[in-house]
C-alpha cells in the first residue's frame, strides 16, 4: 500500500467490476495507535484488500467481520483494547486502544 492510495476509489472500482465490498474505518483511538483517526481498509467478498486500519491480528479480525458484514448488511462497531504486556502479541506494539466502523458499500 501506498502512502497516498484512494481507497474509497478502490472500493468503488471493485463495486463497478461486480464485487461485494465493505469499508472499516478508525474512527477512535486512545493512546498509541498504528493508524490514526479516519484510517480505512476496503474488503471484497473474494478477498482482496485495500488500505489499511491496523496492521497485526486485528487487521484480519476486521476483514473477517467484514466478510460477515457483507452477507448480512448490518454495520458494526468494532473495540480493540489490549494491555501492554498482550500489545505485541496481537499487533498494537504501543498498547492502545481503537474502535473501528465496518459498513457494507451498496
Amino acid at each position: 500500500m501506498s502512502g497516498t492510495e484512494d481507497i474509497l476509489e478502490t472500493a468503488r472500482a471493485w463495486r463497478a467490476e461486480g464485487e461485494s465490498v465493505a469499508l472499516a474505518t478508525v474512527v477512535e483511538t486512545w493512546g498509541s495507535s498504528p493508524r490514526p483517526a479516519g484510517s480505512r481498509l476496503a474488503v471484497t467478498g473474494s478477498g482482496r484488500l485495500a488500505g489499511s486500519v491496523s496492521g497485526g491480528c486485528i487487521e484480519g479480525a476486521v476483514a473477517e467481520v467484514a466478510q460477515g458484514v457483507m452477507k448480512s448488511g448490518t454495520p458494526q462497531l468494532l473495540d480493540f483494547g489490549i494491555t501492554d504486556e498482550r500489545a505485541w502479541e496481537v499487533g498494537l506494539a504501543c498498547g492502545g486502544k481503537l474502535k473501528v466502523f465496518v459498513e457494507p458499500l451498496a
